[in-house]
């Protein structure tokens, strides 16, 4: 019985290891891209790097795209990079 409830924890253990190991990848729709990629938008200066999972300030002001609601974007340091509206956290640095 003692090896059987020390294996058990051992396994959930390890599997838990494993879910908090993965990383949440965003899946953006090409017209999203295609849409950001056209806009004539003039850049910010932020201070820092900007990457995936940065939260912009609220100074930066974010663009929506129609019909997209989970999506918006700004150009920041002259990067392109799509955000998430609610959270600010770039999502997806596109050039």
């Amino acid at each position: 019985m003692k090896t059987l409830v020390i294996s058990a924890a051992a396994l959930f253990l390890s599997l838990g290891g494993a879910a908090v190991a993965q990383t949440t990848t965003v899946v953006v729709p090409g017209e999203v891209r295609t849409y950001v990629e056209k806009q004539e938008t003039p850049s910010v200066t932020f201070e820092g790097d900007v990457a995936v999972g940065t939260a912009l300030p609220d100074t930066v002001e974010i663009h929506t795209i129609p019909d997209q609601p989970d999506y918006g974007y700004v150009v920041v340091n002259k990067k392109r990079v799509l955000v998430n509206p609610k959270t600010r956290t770039v999502i997806e640095v596109v050039q």
